[in-house]
């Protein structure tokens, strides 16, 4: 199954991917994280009214995951790309909540920092269940399925910080979606994932060359700590992130990202100019 979220006549609505419509769950909640937790069978829910693809404002299929946590160095080639050595356990940071955006939304260039700012295609884990100490071949029970992020970095905040995360969580810089695909829907380790900015392609890889593949990752974090339903994990990016370029080709205004992985679908963000805003 393809799970969606989507704005239909002013409210969020959980639903079905199916033959090109969205078909709504019949279900109180609006978004994934108290849905999964309760264990319901969510394709016996699929009865309700229906959405052409073409005309749903889609929103992030996770809009308020309990944690944003995240894999680093986790290719091969990349980790050789930024000549680094392939890590022997886990790399783990985290990215804060106010980063999530759904398909379509701005991904937003800071204002102090307009050339620093890199796109990174990920494979993204959700968590289905509330679980703890998960062994290695029982994590795919605790995983309810599957999507994409966008691990967006503004390069020189990362690496001024050991934990990454003032580089990683900038508002707008974790868009996730179109949508989640159930774990029966995809074999996670063998999926072919592309990053094109403005139609180029800037990253293409094969998820088989994960150093840590998705159960080794819920079977490490698990270890340290509980983790709740609708917890997302980005398993890291493959080789061919902007900054590694010779010479660099970071985001700017103006640009468009999508970041396709087969069985899933394709996530498409504009890139933007940050608002002048100030909250006091």
């Amino acid at each position: 199954m393809l799970i969606a979220r989507h704005l239909r006549d002013g409210t969020v609505r959980v639903a079905l991917v199916l033959n090109e419509e969205l078909v709504d769950l019949d279900t109180d909640h609006d978004d994934l994280p108290a849905l999964l937790d309760s264990g319901v069978d969510l394709q016996n829910l699929a009865t309700g009214d229906r959405t052409n693809l073409s005309e749903a404002h889609l929103l992030a299929p996770v809009g308020a995951p309990p944690a944003i946590l995240a894999v680093g160095l986790n290719y091969r080639a990349h980790a050789e790309e930024g000549g680094r050595d392939v890590p022997t356990t886990p790399v783990i940071f985290t990215k804060h909540h106010n980063c999530i955006i759904g398909p379509g939304d701005g991904i937003h260039i800071p204002t102090i920092a307009p050339d620093k700012v890199d796109y990174e295609g990920e494979l993204a884990i959700v968590i289905g269940r509330r679980c703890r100490h998960v062994p290695r071949d029982s994590a795919q029970e605790v995983i309810a399925g599957y999507t994409i992020m966008n691990d967006v970095s503004v390069r020189d905040w990362q690496k001024a910080s050991p934990t990454m995360l003032m580089g990683k969580s900038w508002d707008t810089h974790g868009p996730i979606g179109p949508w989640m695909a159930t774990s029966d829907e995809v074999d996670p380790h063998k999926l072919r994932l592309t990053t094109r900015v403005n139609n180029e392609i800037r990253q293409d890889s094969n998820t088989d060359d994960l150093i840590f593949d998705c159960f080794d990752i819920v079977h490490h974090l698990s270890s340290a700590f509980t983790l709740e339903a609708g917890t997302v994990i980005a398993t890291g990016t493959p080789a061919g992130v902007g900054v590694y370029w010779d010479p660099p080709k970071m985001l700017a205004e103006g640009d468009e990202v999508s970041i396709t992985i087969e069985g899933i679908g394709t996530l498409t963000n504009p890139v933007v100019a940050e608002p002048d805003t100030q909250l006091i």
